[in-house]
C-alpha cells in the first residue's frame, strides 16, 4: 500500500473584522470525476517541512505570498483515494494562515477561487472533512 503526506492551509482574511475564507474550484480529474470546492494543499517534497510545504503550495495556488501562519492550529485529515488501480492512504496536516491580501492569481490546476463567510463556506465546500477544517478554524478563531 503506498502513503502519500501532503500540507494545506486554510486561509481567511478579515473583513470588517470577520473572517473570510479562501475556496478554491478543482476541476474533474484522474482522481475526482466531478470538479469540486475545497482547500489550498500539495504533496511535502523531499526536505521540506510541513509549514516549508504550506507556504510553498500556497503560492503556487493562490500567488499569496503574505501569509502568517497561526502557531497552535494544526490539524490532520485522512483519507484513501484510488490512482491507477492502487488504494493510496494519505494524510494531510492543515495549518490556519492569515493575509492581509485579496487578490488571487489561481494555477493552471484550479478553475476559479472564492472569498467567503463561515456559512456560506461551510454550504460550498465539497467534502466533509474540509467542512470540519473550517468548523475548526472558525472556532479556534
Amino acid at each position: 500500500m503506498k502513503k502519500e503526506k501532503s500540507a494545506g492551509a486554510v486561509i481567511y482574511r478579515l473583513e470588517k473584522g470577520e473572517p473570510v475564507y479562501l475556496l478554491l474550484h478543482y476541476p474533474p480529474s484522474p482522481k475526482a470525476t466531478s470538479e469540486y470546492w475545497d482547500l489550498p494543499k500539495g504533496h511535502v517534497e523531499r526536505g521540506e517541512t510541513e509549514e516549508d510545504t504550506v507556504r510553498r503550495e500556497v503560492k503556487e495556488e493562490t500567488g499569496l505570498e503574505n501569509i502568517e501562519l497561526r502557531h497552535g492550529f494544526r490539524e490532520t485529515i485522512h483519507y484513501w483515494f484510488q490512482w491507477k488501480r492502487k488504494k493510496i492512504s494519505k494524510t494531510v496536516a492543515f495549518y490556519l494562515a492569515k493575509t492581509g491580501e485579496k487578490e488571487i492569481t489561481i494555477s493552471e490546476e484550479h478553475i476559479g477561487f472564492v472569498w467567503l463567510p463561515y456559512a456560506k463556506a461551510i454550504e460550498k465546500l465539497t467534502y466533509q472533512n474540509a467542512k470540519q477544517l473550517i468548523q475548526k478554524a472558525n472556532d479556534y478563531l
